[in-house]
């Protein structure tokens, strides 16, 4: 008989202990171990002796959240944070500003290594790349969503908070936005700014609710390698925020699938048609290519950004929806019934075999069931686009259980200063 685990020493929001801090984890912390119980610690980097004050602690849980308050012994990687809303309390949008640019880069390739040891039982070799288009990692973000205080100030909210920080820069923003003005007015009766600088004239403001229902269109221009296009997007719609980010994505999607004159391609989660557009220049007007997005706008953008290709058919759909995937239904006694009564097709336009296929879903990946029907296309090649790690480990295992192998892992620093790390996988059928 053995002994059980004596209970984790009791902690409460407001305590301060001391801490050796271990390894990085995902979501911008580092793990420590005070007397039993595991603390996520934000504002601390691996080595480092430091005093955390908790900020979050659930009874039942065998952890704590904490924030670093005072370090007691550096990281060599330690470093002044330039911006000073940087810290704790204070705004949660940069997670890493403490480290060296490289430190950064370093700490997320470990990330992505982990999130793929523990959640697909792979051992996989990545750096994270920099991108073309930021200044040392700042005046980068080309679109930010500011939240409006009850006084009618924009500002960054906090970690893991709706409590709204109220700011006169962000160092992280494209300058075009702050020279807009946004964060000198007075939003009174708003609950959300927009401002997006696009790659092709002046960067626009949209303030919500008032300017949600009409936002303008802006145009972003994709000078890539292996393509080039311009794009027509709503300035609340979605595009990559670092300026490098787009034109780095598609040349290693491009090179990765490789698309051929008169193959059948298919784009995932297809936005306005970034990924779509480069195929159908690949596959040619004997080729087909398959974009499906759910998000109306989008696919409204995306109508008339792939006008010009003959080859390329947009579906208005969720991805689960147009394979006849059912959807996980909520418990309770109306389950069974809206089972019985939902009567799922494959949608007609999506092709029962595919060359190639293009996945860049939201945050929460793509799932088991997606990535089984994507395997039945019996693709030769699946470029996966990832915003997150362990979205991305997840889907690996899965496809993996369908038949498809990790082949190439890249990750790219698309988020300098934050936990965010992009990461594009390549997938190819294993050796019968």
């Amino acid at each position: 008989m053995t002994n059980a685990p004596p209970d984790p020493v009791p902690l409460a929001v407001g305590d301060v202990v001391t801490l050796d801090v271990g390894p990085v984890a995902h979501g911008g912390f580092c793990v420590a171990r005070h007397e039993g119980r595991v603390v996520f610690v934000r504002h601390a980097l691996p080595g480092e002796r430091v005093n955390a004050q908790v900020t979050e602690a659930r009874e039942g849980q065998r952890f704590v959240r904490a924030d670093c308050v005072e370090v007691l012994t550096a990281s060599p990687h330690r470093v002044t944070p330039p911006c000073p809303y940087a810290g704790p309390g204070r705004c949660g949008g940069c997670d890493f500003q403490h480290a060296t640019l490289d430190h950064q880069r370093e700490l997320k390739a470990a990330v992505v290594r982990e999130q793929f040891s523990r959640l697909a039982k792979q051992e996989v070799e990545v750096a994270v790349e920099p991108l073309a288009g930021d200044d040392q990692g700042l005046g980068w973000r080309t679109r930010v969503e500011f939240a409006v205080d009850e006084a009618g100030r924009a500002g960054l909210r906090g970690s893991r908070s709706h409590d709204i920080v109220p700011v006169d820069t962000c160092l992280i923003a494209d300058p075009r936005i702050l020279a807009t003005g946004v964060l000198a007015r007075d939003w009174t009766g708003e609950s959300a700014v927009d401002v997006a600088a696009p790659s092709e004239g002046a960067a626009v403001v949209v303030a919500v609710p008032s300017g949600e229902a009409d936002p303008p269109i802006v145009t972003e221009h994709v000078a890539a390698q292996t393509f080039s296009g311009t794009f027509e997007v709503s300035a609340r719609g979605f595009w990559q925020v670092h300026p490098g980010a787009a034109a780095a994505f598609v040349d290693t999607v491009t090179t990765m699938l490789q698309p051929r004159e008169g193959e059948t391609a298919l784009d995932l989660y297809a936005g306005v048609g970034l990924f779509a557009a480069a195929l159908a220049e690949r596959v040619g007007e004997s080729g087909k290519v398959v974009a499906v997005e759910s998000d109306p706008g989008a696919v409204a953008s995306a109508a008339g950004n792939l006008a010009a290709y003959p080859s390329v058919a947009v579906v208005r759909a969720r991805v689960d929806d147009a394979f006849g995937v059912p959807r996980p239904q909520r418990s309770g006694p109306t389950r069974q019934r809206a089972q019985r009564q939902r009567k799922l097709r494959r949608h007609p336009l999506l092709p029962l075999r595919a060359d190639v296929v293009v996945l860049d879903p939201p945050r929460t990946g793509a799932g088991r069931e997606v990535s089984a029907q994507v395997a039945a296309l019996a693709p030769r090649a699946i470029a996966y686009v990832a915003c997150d790690p362990s979205a991305l480990a997840r889907d690996s295992a899965f496809l993996a259980d369908a038949g498809y192998a990790l082949g190439e892992l890249r990750a790219f620093d698309a988020f300098p200063m934050t936990q965010h790390v992009e990461s594009i996988a390549l997938f190819t059928p294993r050796p019968a």
